[in-house]
């Protein structure tokens, strides 16, 4: 006989064997196994009481059976979820649906998947936490409520397919009233006097006949040019030098919000792909140690890290940088968030010696990104404080006074792992009272400017700061504004679309607590309350749907419809629904009311015809390499691009030129592209990139 481990996903299952001898079995549930129905609202509500009507999913059924085959064999079961109120609620369930009792299942936990972990926690099995499923249940109720009985609202009174949700209205507010800023933005002329000492040295005005210049002092060009008349007549000094010393601390290492939106500045990940690629290094990839999790659980708002990691550390910067770069004690930070567990720990390697430099043998490309981002943070955060000497020169005339800032690194200190990113701005040495020559003067005109678009990082640290949501639904949110065409992202910013502005103009006006972003913190704090034992989960349900359920029946009845779509009587190529004539922010167009499933459109001229749609010619003698149809050139907003004729059924698209030409690599046989590489013709995979001469 055997002992049986349940986790949700294949490949942590496999890690975890890994670590284990032929007395355990581990199997992967594959997420969530029983959830509310998709077809129906799956919540009955009588006498205040709300019972969720859970179902296994058809595509569930067969792992479940297994599972509770394994089970019946086994000696023990334990249940190994993921440590949050996601993993307590698979957990729970995945006991239900075997017929054990969930209070009773033993339940192991660890924040990293390593063998001493998996031990340790073996040894120390606790039982689930109903109190943490009882705040997940309301949570997944909350959602439910708003979104099948708000969306069809919305969707009758503006258009077919749109939908609302509790915390994804809240974001997207946001992301209006910011675009709201920009269109109501009205620039102000300001004016500053800017000078060139010594033929080198930058300055700016600060004072002038005896009064304090700041940035919006100056707004008149005229007034501008008369100061600049009186002080190009007027001779200058050095009337004071002034160093001083700082020192710019370290930062903690990551979490959840602070990953994200640090992978998107940095290299580029969307928070759905640092997610996906941080999954991957926490359940499991291939070390010089075995295959082994090189991260510790990536969906968490704690700072704490474990007493064991900090020595660990400490070591590794000792030996790697010497005892300059070691503080004399460890470094602790908290997190901010009311709601932090601080149970669980900061995101972290989990094996120092398994350093980025290693990592390049075993790690794919942008798994290697970013575990090299968590490993080099997460050594910095424990180094010495990196010290900085500001430099000021103050250059005086009769009439004013010019200023001069510049700056120059002293010790590196956590710089030396990150790379300091400001390069040194030094002053010369000058001696106080000295004459100086004023090499230049200018008047420069400027104006203010609006507030910048929300980037999906800038968003993540929005809604953290306003406590809207939790780690876990930070990329989600912004996923599903993505896919329900809400938002459209061009350039890293995010851009509300015209039914963006429709339903929260209808959500501020009839349904105000939805996108109050006070009313959804506070709605997570009630959460947090329901997880710690504090509150009843029921009548947290209650207190919300009582009165959002009887504003909903007096939406059905008050509020005005906003449809404008006007029927076309033809149907669309695409999927046969009916085509509709609408009113959007660039005029009239024709769209399918399939939308969002069907996305096809259809352009109006000014005169309202509906204009031709370029036909795509195939390209002859290049089939798809998938499919075998013709292969076309297309356009996006990235450029020029190859793909198959039979979009959407086939999927193929290429950056360049499919040939006829197969890879002769070893195992490959793919088709391969032309393209031109340093001006010269070359021959390159599609899939595995190898390169040959034209």
């Amino acid at each position: 006989m055997k002992n049986l481990i349940i986790v949700e996903s294949p490949t942590k299952a496999r890690t975890i064997e890994n670590f284990l001898g032929n007395e355990y079995t581990v199997i992967a549930s594959k997420g969530h196994i029983r959830d509310l129905p998709k077809s129906s609202f799956g919540i009955k509500v009588e006498d205040q009481v709300f019972t969720p009507e859970y179902r296994v999913s058809r595509d569930h059924s067969k792992i479940v059976k297994e599972i509770k085959d394994l089970a019946k064999k086994s000696d023990q079961v334990y249940i190994a979820t993921d440590e949050d109120r996601e993993g307590e609620a698979i957990g729970f369930h995945i006991a239900t649906a075997i017929g054990a009792d969930p209070v009773e299942i033993p339940r192991i936990v660890f924040h990293e998947i390593t063998k001493k972990a998996i031990d340790h926690s073996l040894e120390n099995p606790r039982r689930i936490d109903i109190d943490s499923v009882n705040a997940q249940q309301a949570r997944r109720l909350l959602d439910r409520i708003v979104g099948y009985r708000l969306s069809p609202l919305i969707a009758s009174k503006i258009q077919k397919g749109l939908s609302a949700g509790r915390v994804q209205s809240s974001s997207l507010k946001i992301v209006v009233d910011r675009e709201r800023e920009i269109k109501a933005f009205i620039p102000v002329e300001y004016w500053s006097l800017d000078a060139l000492f010594e033929k080198t040295i930058e300055s700016i005005m600060v004072e002038f006949e005896g009064k304090k210049i700041d940035k919006m002092t100056i707004s008149a060009g005229e007034v501008a040019k008369n100061a600049k008349e009186i002080i190009e007549k007027e001779t200058f000094i050095v009337g004071s030098l002034e160093k001083k010393q700082r020192k710019t601390s370290t930062n903690p290492p990551f979490m959840t919000s602070t990953i994200q939106q640090t992978a998107s500045s940095v290299i580029g990940f969307s928070p759905r792909k640092t997610m996906m690629v941080a999954q991957t290094l926490y359940e499991g990839v291939k070390t010089d140690q075995g295959v082994t999790g090189v991260i510790t659980y990536m969906r968490t708002d704690s700072l704490n890290v474990a007493s064991e990691a900090i020595e660990g550390a400490r070591e590794h910067i000792l030996s790697s940088y010497g005892d300059k770069y070691l503080p004399e004690k460890p470094k602790y930070y908290k997190s901010k968030s009311k709601g932090a567990q601080e149970a669980h720990e900061a995101i972290r390697p989990t094996i120092l010696s398994f350093t980025p430099q290693i990592a390049k043998s075993f790690l794919k490309s942008d798994e290697l990104k970013l575990y090299t981002l968590i490993y080099n943070r997460f050594i910095a955060s424990q180094m010495t404080d990196a010290l900085f000497e500001s430099q000021s020169i103050i250059f005086e005339s009769k009439s004013s006074k010019f200023k001069a800032s510049g700056r120059k690194l002293m010790f590196d200190g956590f710089y030396r792992v990150l790379g300091a990113s400001d390069k040194d701005k030094l002053l010369p040495e000058l001696e106080k009272g000295k004459e100086v020559e004023l090499s230049e003067l200018k008047a420069n005109q400027h104006f203010t400017e609006p507030p910048s678009r929300y980037s999906e990082a800038s968003l993540i640290k929005k809604l953290e700061s306003l406590e809207i949501g939790r780690p876990s639904t930070y990329a989600p949110t912004i996923s599903l504004l993505t896919s329900r065409s809400y938002i459209e992202i061009e350039k890293k910013q995010l851009i509300p679309t015209e039914n963006a502005f429709k339903v929260i103009e209808l959500l501020e006006k009839h349904f105000a607590n939805i996108v109050d972003s006070s009313f959804t913190s506070g709605m997570e704090e009630d959460l947090d309350e329901i997880a710690e034992g504090n509150k009843d989960w029921q009548k947290v349900l209650w207190d919300f749907y009582d009165p959002f359920i009887k504003e909903i029946e007096d939406g059905k009845k008050n509020i005005k419809s906003q449809k404008v779509a006007i029927p076309t009587g033809e149907k669309c190529p695409k999927c046969g629904e009916e085509l509709l004539k609408r009113k959007g922010r660039y005029g009239e167009f024709i769209a399918c009311s399939g939308f969002p499933k069907c996305k096809y459109t259809q352009n109006v001229d000014g005169e309202g015809n509906v204009t031709e749609k370029k036909v795509l010619e195939v390209i002859p003698d290049v089939p798809c390499p998938e499919c075998g149809a013709g292969i076309v050139e297309r356009k996006s907003r990235r450029g020029k691009f190859y793909g198959c004729s039979a979009y959407p059924k086939c999927k193929f698209i290429s950056t360049y030129l499919p040939t006829t030409k197969k890879c002769e690599a070893d195992g490959c046989g793919y088709v391969m592209a032309s393209r031109t590489l340093r001006k010269k013709e070359i021959f390159e995979c599609i899939k595995c990139k190898n390169r040959v001469d034209a």
